[in-house]
């Protein structure tokens, strides 16, 4: 693999609109040095005291259920009594006939339902909910599916399905996935648009190749239930064989939700012991519960809102720290934009499935980790990314200096810059924290490779170590040399929490294509899709820089140009961007901060010159000529944006200190230059880097 060999190459080659001289400095000296803190929608910075109603103690309301969300079925829970250490098995416990499932002849055996404590007592809950020609229609499909099974028929072609309509409920639409399951375990349905789908469960008939029908069926009952402490146990089974066969089953296909193990069960008749495979919830994922059905109908799932302050903490480090504290997994954490590593900052937070106070009880815990977490309120929907109006930013720069062969006086040269900078703006490249800060592979040789379909190139790419001796490299290494996950688990310290996820889903899928394409979604979806627009974002920052090198400041024919100047950075509408005409280039209608250029995806138009030339050729130079910015396999959709080439800080305000604090920005002041470091404030809008306009107001590739 070729190295990339320093990130400072690629953007020491990024050019720059303003045309002063610029001067030297060190930025984040220390995390103290560089605080971000998040501005929100209503322009109010988020670690000030919120002033709507924040934690208070009060009745703690039970938690919903955190299982682990990359099981095969849609899981969903219906009405039991709570009975704790409750077996389920098919050598014990009372059986009763199904009574509302209705057979499709008389020689049909009589499906046997091992039922859970108080399940008779359930209402009809499809019943109540489907009209009784539907009802009848969803039994007799059931009836039909069984029917082939039965006569061992294959179903050949599409795979039959019936469509229980749009229930706009949502509370209505998850008792009814969950009855029917309980009800059929045979079939399995699937959510769209609103429309619930009712499919033979395949897993069900695979099932029944390795054990009995009844066995299935209850199996099937068990893991939809999800009850807390409950163990499902299979007949008993001499064949170590057949035994391997079916754990590999189940763990195959449910590993990240259950686990299986055998244990001897003495025969009454003999010494030599029988052995049976019992299932078990793994404990992680149960560490907290749904409530009933009863309990949660009418409910609304729990949203806290909070302001995370980290130092020096990846983003992604802070939230996996959290998730594990919590309970919860991180993509039940939504925010509005990632946040430097090395820094302090600030920002808003909301996590799904956790009660203010659950969260206000680990704040200790949290401080340990260079974290802090208030502002700690109820709040009604989860954040999205882009849900805030910027950042503000407080640097430090120290050791200023002049630029090399430069004898100006620092203070003017200082003054000139920012003064530049506030008036004529930075050009909007992504900043290098995009890309990561690794040497031999950067996050969007990872996202090429996934907008390519290449899961194992990618997997591979990402754990390509840098050329150094610590832990986390050593464990890269061995891994790309055995691919001995198990091994490279060991290895990894247990703060990198992004390469050990991929690592347990990488031991229990296995690194083939198919077992990549599994690891990547142990990755919530805004870490999927950083990868993929961390490629975007350098096709973006060449391409602003041949536009600038091919037209400089003029607005030309082609051109893409935002015709609303109160628009958001990466937040225009397609309505809103208009392709300059000859006429317009000849009369100067627009100026060169009006201009855009497209932020890769598969709604997007190019320019009508040479710059949407030069996209097309980088394109197919990267095998993506055909490329529908579309990876079904990760549930990735990529539509693509529109970015100004230029932007402008706010509120920009500084100060020259001495580095024992003496204001030195007076006139007549003089001291020694080498002691000057300098304190500067401003606000940019949304994905603008603060290190992007400090290289333009400095001229300085840090």
């Amino acid at each position: 693999m070729e190295e990339d060999t320093d990130f400072r190459i690629r953007f020491s080659s990024l050019c720059f609109i303003t045309d002063h001289v610029g001067f030297r400095g060190t930025i984040k000296s220390s995390p103290s040095d560089f605080i971000v803190i998040e501005i929100d929608e209503q322009g109010e910075l988020v670690n000030k005291a919120s002033d709507k109603p924040v934690y208070k103690v009060s009745k703690v309301l039970p938690e919903p259920n955190n299982l682990a969300k990359k099981a095969k079925l849609d899981l969903q829970i219906l009405s039991f009594e709570e009975t704790s250490n409750q077996e389920v098995s098919t050598l014990a416990g009372s059986s009763s006939d199904d009574h509302s499932f209705v057979p499709c002849s008389e020689k049909e055996d009589t499906i046997k339902d091992r039922t859970y404590k108080g399940e008779e007592e359930n209402v009809d809950v499809l019943g109540s909910l489907l009209d009784e020609k539907t009802n009848e229609l969803l039994n007799q499909f059931a009836c039909d599916i069984k029917e082939k099974w039965d006569s061992k028929t294959e179903l050949i072609g599409p795979f039959p399905e019936f469509s229980l309509g749009r229930i706009l409920d949502k509370n209505q639409r998850a008792t009814l996935h969950s009855a029917i399951r309980q009800k059929f375990p045979f079939l399995i349905t699937v959510g769209k648009n609103s429309e619930i789908i009712v499919r033979p469960n395949l897993e069900y008939k695979e099932l029944c190749h390795l054990v009995s029908e009844e066995e299935a069926f209850d199996f099937f009952k068990y893991l939809d239930a999800k009850k807390e402490n409950s163990k499902f146990t299979f007949k008993p089974d001499m064949n170590k064989e057949h035994r391997k066969a079916v754990h590999h089953f189940v763990n195959k296909k449910f590993g990240n939700l259950v686990e299986t193990k055998s244990f001897p069960e003495l025969n009454d008749s003999a010494d030599n012991p029988n052995v049976v495979i019992t299932v078990r919830f793994r404990v992680k994922a149960h560490k907290h519960w749904k409530r009933s059905l009863l309990e949660c109908q009418g409910r609304k799932d729990i949203y806290t809102a909070f302001t995370l302050r980290k130092e020096n903490l990846e983003m992604f480090e802070a939230v996996g720290f959290l998730a594990v504290k919590l309970g919860v997994i991180p993509s039940d954490f939504s925010y509005a934009g990632l946040k430097d590593k090395k820094a302090i900052t600030y920002q808003a937070m909301v996590v799904r499935k956790v009660t203010p106070e659950r969260l206000k009880n680990i704040e200790k815990e949290v401080e340990k980790k260079r974290m802090n977490v208030f502002n700690i309120r109820s709040v009604e929907d989860s954040l999205r990314l882009g849900q805030l109006k910027g950042n503000h930013f407080d640097i430090v720069i120290r050791n200023l200096k002049n630029q090399i062969n430069d004898s100006a006086n620092l203070r003017e040269r200082i003054l000139e810059a920012i003064e530049n900078v506030k008036n004529k703006g930075f050009v909007n490249y992504y900043g290098p924290q995009r890309f990561g800060m690794g040497r031999k592979v950067h996050t969007d040789q990872i996202g090429l490779a996934l907008l390519k379909s290449e899961m194992v190139k990618a997997i591979k790419l990402f754990f390509t170590p840098e050329d150094l001796d610590d832990p986390v490299n050593r464990a890269k290494k061995y891994f790309l040399q055995t691919e001995d996950t198990k091994g490279t688990l060991s290895l990894m310290p247990e703060f990198k929490v992004r390469e050990r996820a991929l690592l347990e889903s990488l031991h229990r899928f296995g690194v083939t294509e198919e077992g990549c394409i599994q690891a990547w979604f142990s990755f919530p979806h805004s870490m999927r899709i950083f990868y993929v627009h961390a490629y975007s974002s350098k096709i973006w920052n060449k391409a602003v820089s041949y536009r600038l090198a091919t037209y400089g400041s003029r607005v030309v024919e082609g051109d893409l140009v935002c015709l609303d100047e109160d628009a958001d950075n990466e937040q225009l509408p397609s309505s809103k961007v208009h392709l300059v005409t000859e006429e317009e280039e000849s009369a100067n209608t627009y100026a060169i901060h009006q201009v855009v250029l497209p932020v890769l995806g598969y709604n997007i138009q190019y320019p009508k010159n040479k710059v949407g030339q030069w996209y097309e050729e980088v394109l197919s130079r990267d095998g993506l000529q055909t490329c529908k910015f579309k990876i079904p396999t990760l549930k990735l959709n990529v539509p693509g944006c529109y970015r100004k080439i230029l932007k402008h800080p706010c509120n920009l305000s500084y100060q020259l200190i001495e580095d024992h604090g003496i204001d030195v920005k007076k006139e007549g002041s003089h001291i020694d230059e080498a002691t000057l470091s300098l304190l500067i404030s401003f606000d940019l809008d949304a994905s603008c880097y603060a290190t992007v306009c400090l290289r333009e107001i400095m001229k300085d590739d840090f």
